[in-house]
Parts: structure tokens; C-alpha cells; sequence
């Protein structure tokens, strides 16, 4: 759990796994524009690519959510 909550590696993880490969552009804003356009032609594969390169960003939408919270300390 200690892994999950470093700073440094989730925006490791959204700056390499999440936007690889580069270029021409990060291959999950070509997905999302895919899926913004209605998803035509998605396979199961390209769901899967969507959740693969996804990931890091849930993780850390989820660690500025636990962060921004109070935390529960007696």
C-alpha cells in the first residue's frame, strides 16, 4: 500500500505507462478522443488499452482525493 501512496512514483506511472508512446500524440488522449467520438469499432483489446494506460491517472485522482481529505487520527 506504501506503493500506491508515493507521490513520485504515481506521476512516474502517469508520465511513462499513461502517455507512452508520445508521439504522434499519448496514445490514451487518441482512446479518449476514440471514445468521445462515439466508439466505433472499439474491441475488447482497445477497452483494455483505455484501462491499461488509465490506471495511473485513477491512481492519482484517488491519491488527491485521500490527501485532500482529514485524516482520522486519535
Amino acid at each position: 500500500m506504501q506503493l500506491l501512496n508515493n507521490w513520485r512514483i504515481v506521476i512516474l506511472l502517469c508520465l511513462t505507462l499513461g502517455l507512452a508512446p508520445f508521439l504522434p500524440e499519448p496514445h490514451i488522449w487518441g482512446k479518449l478522443k476514440w471514445i468521445a467520438g462515439g466508439a466505433e469499432g472499439m474491441q475488447g483489446a482497445d477497452w483494455f488499452d483505455v484501462l491499461l494506460h488509465g490506471f495511473p491517472f485513477i491512481l492519482l485522482l484517488r491519491l488527491l482525493i485521500v490527501s485532500a481529505l482529514p485524516s482520522k487520527k486519535d
